[in-house]
């Protein structure tokens, strides 16, 4: 296991490693570097951060620093233990570095119109984002942190750069209560207190502030239910599912349809309420 003060604890759990090859060669990283510590909870840290995105739902950057400080402590043996299995190491090998395939467009435009590619890009375009623009924002609040190339830093890195992928395969939009409803479903695909905190807290001051007749809390409890039910996206063989119709890769992933999200837009539109200013309302 990892240690709570660094190192390790319980014998070898450094010890293995992966490869993959590389123009320069074969590049072998361990598992898990043997200076990397268990991450620890700073609350009042996350509360700082909390607080800026409130008042701003785009600092992406402070959503990665609420995420950063209430972090999922257990990643690094979730982490080990995919790599450690055939499945892992091949999807290392053929996906070294996930956006560099998410970001070709010209490529991704090539796939059958309908598919999971073709829907990626679309959501994408019509958003303005790119997976390279997230590292950057994720970045932000990492400055000074020393990275240790493992496979534990593969797979965290993975983990954020599927979020996006994450919107377009739930069927959650950008809006205020499809952010809430994603950081919901991600609960149970990155269980990090940090998801479930900014889930709850956008969705109640929603609920609270707003005279509505959205169901709001039943969105986000679904959710939540929804994200118990999926595999997870992260050690998915995301190469292979772009090329495939999204209903495909929605019923192989066993993502069901998010009806009570949907039912909460329909009833904002004849409310005559903007879906996205939501949580700038919600903070006055």
């Amino acid at each position: 296991m990892l240690s709570d003060k660094g190192g390790e604890e319980g014998g070898t759990f450094g010890s293995d490693t992966i490869a993959r090859h590389t123009s320069g060669g074969v590049e072998v990283l361990p598992l898990v570097h043997p200076d990397r510590q268990r991450p620890r909870f700073d609350f009042p840290k996350a509360w700082k951060h909390f607080r800026i995105l409130v008042k701003d739902k785009d600092r992406t950057d402070e959503l990665f620093g609420v995420l950063d400080a209430l972090p999922w402590r257990s990643a690094g043996e979730e982490a080990a233990a995919f790599l450690g299995t055939d499945r892992g190491r091949q999807i290392y090998q053929s996906e070294a570095y996930l956006p560099d395939i998410l970001d070709d467009h010209a490529t991704l435009r090539q796939m059958p119109r309908g598919s999971f590619a073709d829907e990626y890009c679309n959501f994408m375009e019509r958003e303005g984002l790119t997976a390279a623009g997230l590292i950057e924002e994720a970045n932000v609040t990492r400055q000074g942190n020393v990275r240790l190339d493992d496979g534990v830093e593969w797979y965290n890195e993975r983990l954020r750069d599927t979020h996006d992928i994450l919107h377009v395969l739930t069927g959650y939009g950008r809006d205020t209560l499809g952010e809430q409803c994603v950081l919901a479903f991600l609960f149970h695909q990155r269980p990090s207190p940090g998801h479930l905190f900014l889930g709850w807290a956008g969705t109640l001051l929603m609920k609270v502030k707003l005279r509505t007749r959205a169901p709001v809390l039943r969105a986000f409890l679904q959710a939540r239910r929804h994200g118990r039910l999926t595999q997870r996206i992260v050690e998915q063989p995301i190469r292979e599912l772009l090329p495939l119709p999204i209903e495909e890769v929605r019923r192989r992933l066993c993502i069901p349809e998010p009806t009570y999200y949907l039912q909460a837009l329909a009833t904002w539109r004849s409310e005559g309420i903007d879906p996205h200013a939501l949580l700038a309302k919600a903070g006055t």
